[in-house]
């Protein structure tokens, strides 16, 4: 059995841009309740060098430098969109457990003469097409090797196509020697 763990991409900054494709390839920033501190980024506004959490008013000036586009964040449009990236997904497994807005665990009992790769690519075929929002899918036999395959997924896209499996031992090797502890999500410095 194997446990893909699905993952929308700057998620609310990738909402914002189905609305508006023009955004698309440009610094995109999304501020908490009002407009406090930034609590997501576009890749574009990463690069810039905008942290996560950094307090809008300190960086203004940034946001003017980079041409930042800033939303005031839109937590009714987050959650429909969510629900439609879920409802997708749902057709996958009939066990989901949504971990979070933006995020959810399929089951994939019986799959074992299933080309996981290929099923992956399919789930980020179709969340774009019908939803607009860019997914990493990390597959593994555990939640946690599929959190650190779906880190994979996105850290290196070139070489993963947004999709991860670690189903070796050799993969979950290598996975494991990459990964730092301040990775693992609830585990820090």
């Amino acid at each position: 059995m194997c446990v893909p763990v699905i993952d929308c991409n700057n998620f609310y900054a990738s909402c914002e841009r189905v609305f508006n494709p023009l955004l698309e390839n440009k610094p995109v920033i999304v501020l908490s309740n009002n407009d406090g501190c930034v609590i997501a980024r576009s890749n574009e506004a990463k690069a810039a060098g905008i942290p996560m959490g950094a307090p809008a008013f300190e960086y203004e000036k940034l946001f003017h430098e980079k041409r930042v586009h800033v939303f005031s964040a839109n937590f009714a449009l987050y959650g429909d969109m969510s629900h439609r990236v879920m409802s997708v997904l749902s057709e996958y497994s009939p066990e989901m457990e949504i971990y979070s807005i933006d995020e959810c665990f399929l089951k994939l009992k019986g799959f074992d003469f299933f080309d996981l790769q290929h099923y992956g690519n399919e789930m980020r075929y179709k969340v774009m097409k019908w939803t607009g929002i860019p997914i990493s899918v990390g597959i593994a036999p555990t939640k946690a090797l599929s959190k650190v395959a779906n880190r994979i997924a996105k850290k290196f896209p070139e070489k993963t196509n947004g999709v991860c499996l670690i189903d070796t031992e050799e993969k979950r090797i290598k996975a494991l020697k990459w990964l730092q502890i301040e990775d693992v999500w609830g585990i820090g410095r």
